[in-house]
């Protein structure tokens, strides 16, 4: 007999437990980053604190990862409740293509905000003037795999070129500024957030071109990779370029888990946008946070509490 007391004693401590954790108890969610001296980390970082501090009983536990793919498994594995990646790396996993061509097509996860643009810049010598020009010349595509290197696939498709068409190397964006000032190539692709250090520092001593995507491949390219959007590089930006030049960006995008309650998911996307300015105030890239800018990349479901807060503003 109180053995069989004991038992319903502990299942009503249990219950109890589990109403007042469903009635106000502090949420704690897994935020997936990239490396600690990574933007992902700090920007991350910064988004965390603003919005644990306008949330009732919401704190995050941010933990630097492999940045956007492993990102993508950890959500869909439920080992990570929400993460930032790069939106064109969130499509190719919604679908089961280029990067995730051997894994097939992930599920498991929606987007909740696109936050600022990862900017697709063709730095080039300042003999060349168009990406045409790079037909048969020395360019970096990014490491082998990376997001990077797809992107400059694409880019070079929409002008009639492949990698067939230039000399390829597959460089670090740090080991291309470098082998572009020693002359061992003629052009590279960099996806990254502009101004970019390593192009800034190339700057001070080489002459350099950004290359343009004009509006006629620009708008071809979205229509066929509906993650990319359209960024002017400030005229300014980099010593020798001084007018602004158009390109595509892809966007440093929040994904959450879909199983994530649509409450906390609203009220998350609505403090991320309501708050931007504290956020700026932490992280520099905190300023570019816009609702328009956020929907206007995102080519994969939403969650439907964030689809919830864009309604409410009138933006989708």
């Amino acid at each position: 007999m109180k053995k069989k007391t004991s038992i319903i004693f502990l299942a009503m401590m249990f219950a109890v437990i589990v109403v007042f954790s469903g009635c106000g108890g502090k949420v704690s969610l897994k935020m997936a980053t990239g490396g600690t001296t990574g933007t992902y980390y700090a920007f991350s970082g910064a988004v965390s604190q603003v919005l644990s501090s306008k949330i009732d009983n919401l704190s995050f536990d941010v933990q630097s990862t492999g940045a956007s793919k492993a990102n993508i498994f950890l959500v869909a594995d439920k080992e990570a409740d929400i993460a930032i990646v790069q939106n064109d790396v969130m499509y190719y996993a919604s679908k089961g293509i280029d990067l995730f061509a051997e894994e097939g097509a992930v599920e498991g996860f929606s987007a909740m905000a696109g936050c600022y643009a990862e900017v697709c810049q063709i730095v080039s010598k300042s003999s060349i003037t168009s990406i045409e020009d790079l037909r048969g010349k020395r360019v970096s595509v990014g490491d082998i795999g990376s997001g990077c290197e797809f992107n400059a696939r694409q880019i070079l498709d929409v002008y009639g070129m492949s990698f067939d068409d230039i000399q390829v190397n597959n460089l670090s964006f740090g080991d291309s500024a470098t082998a572009l000032k020693d002359d061992k190539i003629d052009a590279f692709f960099c996806v990254a957030g502009a101004p970019t250090t390593a192009v800034v520092e190339l700057a001070t001593s080489n002459a350099i071109n950004v290359l343009e995507i004009d509006d006629e491949h620009a708008e071809k390219l979205i229509a066929d990779y509906p993650f990319y959007t359209k960024f002017n590089v400030p005229g300014g930006a980099y010593k020798g370029v001084d007018s602004d030049v158009q390109t595509v960006a892809v966007v440093a995008t929040y994904i959450v888990s879909n199983d994530l309650d649509e409450k906390i998911v609203y009220e998350m996307t609505k403090a991320l946008f309501e708050n931007a300015d504290e956020i700026a105030a932490a992280h520099p890239k905190g300023a570019e946070l816009n609702p328009e800018y956020s929907v206007s990349g995102i080519s994969i479901p939403m969650h439907p509490g964030a689809l919830k807060y864009y309604k409410e503003i009138g933006v989708r």
